[in-house]
């Protein structure tokens, strides 16, 4: 009796993680495949055994969808009777409110997207990361504004004032965007980060004049940029947490980014001395609103 001998194959599956790209090998057990030849009979019968063995090995993760479903990319922009909505702030050609439709959350995570990836656009594949970053911060947003352990998060977004005649889609009334989050001090804590007496227990401080606000994600559309559109986005922003009852609101910027250092010291931010803070990035710098 002879046996043949089919060896096991392997799989290559290429994912990819913003600018990594992951390669993972999964092996496909096949067992040997025998041929069994019977010498005694004139007659030769063949056998083909063939068995599954299911291996140990962890499943391989499904790959998300490019875009969420039920967004209507072309879906116009609603007239302004169609909002219930008495908080907004317009200025010029734009208003600034909360956003409300799915469309006007994609629109956002978008331009986060095209901000993360701004000076890098020559990089190859940068297309295919702005699509998994939009649709990654799309679902990150959706969750956030749904509100976890008693905090608060409003996606705020600039849009284009609808004009007679002109019909615009909502993808493309959408200029700027914004987060701003109510949350809570830490026990013993007088602004985010700082660094406290070590408890055994970390409580989190839930009267009302321990919270504050916090602002992140502010990015502007380049085409729309230099018409005041950050300023009034962060003027509505502290005005919806004062009338939430907060009165400190404080936004982290980039040590080495001075136009936005110079844009939030405008509008009425000052540097807050943290040494005492327990952050690690030394890059950043927090701010808080004084005026």
């Amino acid at each position: 009796m002879s046996t043949i001998s089919i060896h096991r194959t392997e799989l290559l599956r290429i994912t990819h993680n913003r600018s990594r790209i992951f390669r993972q090998r999964y092996r496909r057990t096949i067992p040997p495949w025998r041929l069994t030849i019977n010498s005694r009979s004139s007659d030769t019968s063949k056998k083909e055994e063939l068995s599954v063995q299911i291996s140990n090995a962890p499943p391989i993760p499904k790959v998300d969808q490019l875009r969420p479903e039920g967004l209507r990319f072309d879906r116009l922009q609603p007239p302004k009777s169609e909002f219930v909505q008495e908080d907004r702030l317009e200025f010029g050609k734009f208003v600034a409110r909360e956003a409300l439709l799915d469309e006007e959350f994609w629109t956002a995570a978008w331009l986060r997207a095209e901000s993360h990836w701004e000076d890098r656009d020559n990089e190859r594949y940068v297309d295919n990361f702005k699509r998994k970053f939009a649709e990654q911060e799309f679902n990150a947003i959706k969750r956030r504004c749904k509100g976890q352990q008693g905090q608060k998060c409003s996606c705020i977004v600039a849009v284009r004032k609808e004009e007679r005649h002109i019909k615009r889609s909502v993808i493309k009334s959408v200029v700027g965007t914004l987060d701003l989050s109510i949350r809570f001090f830490l026990q013993g804590e007088t602004f985010p980060g700082e660094k406290v007496k070590s408890q055994l227990f970390c409580n989190i401080n839930r009267q009302g004049s321990n919270r504050y606000g916090y602002i992140g994600n502010l990015c502007v559309a380049k085409s729309a940029r230099r018409q005041g559109i950050a300023c009034n986005m962060l003027r509505f922003a502290i005005e919806s947490a004062r009338l939430s009852g907060v009165e400190q609101v404080y936004v982290h910027v980039h040590r080495n980014n001075l136009v936005a250092q110079e844009l939030y010291q405008k509008t009425g931010f000052e540097i807050v001395e943290t040494g005492q803070s327990e952050s690690s990035d030394d890059d950043l710098y927090l701010l808080q609103y004084t005026r």
